[in-house]
């Protein structure tokens, strides 16, 4: 575990030194792409492992009481929309900050 994340520091500060280095005359042009960068990965990271908590949580409930389907499912689809919005709005600041570029 410790060199799992060792190494993702690693590239996180690969990540974010070499915009800072390229850039030419005080232009933010590539810190302006990383942060659209990672605003839509991490988004995209974090919607994933909260779609697949809430879908799991959701089975093992139906599946240990098979009858409670009906009063899981609505509740688990709203999460999972409200989860997705929370993804496309990231999506959203990172194409407004690609419109800076």
């Amino acid at each position: 575990m410790k060199r799992l994340n060792k190494s993702m520091l690693t590239i996180l500060t690969m990540l974010a030194a070499s915009p800072a280095l390229a850039s030419e005359g005080g232009s933010d042009t590539g810190m302006i792409a990383l942060g659209a960068a990672l605003a839509i990965s991490i988004a995209a990271f974090g919607g994933a492992l909260g779609q697949s908590k809430a879908a799991t949580a959701a089975l093992e409930g139906i599946a240990r009481n098979p009858a409670a389907q009906g009063k899981i499912f609505v509740p688990m689809i709203i999460g999972l929309a409200l989860i997705e919005s929370l993804v496309i709005y990231a999506l959203i600041i990172a194409f407004q900050l690609v419109g800076k570029v």
